[in-house]
């Protein structure tokens, strides 16, 4: 077994790992224990009682983070005319249409959120397999494709998070940094779960939350009591 480092043994010394804490002192401790010197991303790790290779079992969407996530976001916009000056006043980094389809296809990815409007997913289909993959692909349901763009970049740029479930139903996200007080960090968890709850899969049996933890980039993971998360 590997020896614990000095800085390991003094982020662990007093957390006790075989409790589940409530989630205002899961918060706090993850605080404490954020050493490093720079501001550390706080984590969430979702364990779901869900297959997501079954389609009645699959966990995707949206939420957006009443505080934010405390990240810039790069987006890419497709879209032309009034559609694309709109995206840009709202902010949008990248705006485009077959010049930014070519600057993808040579390898310019240097985005995080990728919009489109409706009538531009005839082109960017050519993408599929350069986006996909990265789930960078514009999607309805995700409010990736949208007629009224603006609000779909205010939306990416103010705290909008993605999740996805994984193949073991896992769903990871990012909801804030250690630099957050902890009732800002403690609503954007909530907001979180509160969404994985509303968007329960059909197909679902037993327990659904199974477990729930949260770490910060280079802290311990702590484990939250699940019963007082959701309604």
């Amino acid at each position: 077994m590997a020896k614990l480092t000095k800085r390991a043994k003094q982020i662990y010394e007093g957390l006790d790992r075989q409790r589940a804490y409530v989630l205002e002192e899961a918060v706090q401790l993850i605080k404490q224990r954020a050493t490093a010197r720079f501001d550390e991303s706080v984590e969430i790790a979702m364990n779901l009682g869900i297959d997501p290779r079954h389609a009645n079992q699959a966990l995707r969407g949206v939420v957006a983070l009443p505080n934010g996530t405390g990240k810039p976001v790069r987006v890419a916009v497709f879209a032309r005319g009034d559609k694309a000056d709109a995206a840009r006043r709202a902010g949008a980094d990248i705006v485009g249409a077959e010049d930014l389809v070519e600057r993808i296809q040579g390898g310019n990815l240097d985005f995080d959120r990728a919009i489109a409007t409706p009538d531009m997913m005839a082109l960017v289909g050519r993408l599929g397999k350069v986006l996909g993959p990265r789930g960078l692909m514009p999607n309805p349901k995700l409010g990736t494709v949208a007629a009224d763009v603006a609000a779909a970049v205010r939306a990416a740029k103010g705290g909008q998070v993605e999740f996805r479930a994984e193949r073991a139903g896992i769903v990871h996200a990012g909801v804030g940094k250690v630099s957050f007080d902890e009732s800002a960090l403690s609503a954007n968890v909530r907001a979180f779960v509160d969404a994985i709850v509303k968007a329960k899969p059909s197909g679902a049996k037993g327990t659904y939350l199974k477990k729930v933890s949260l770490s910060s980039t280079m802290g311990p993971g702590i484990v939250v009591d699940t019963a007082g998360l959701s309604a």
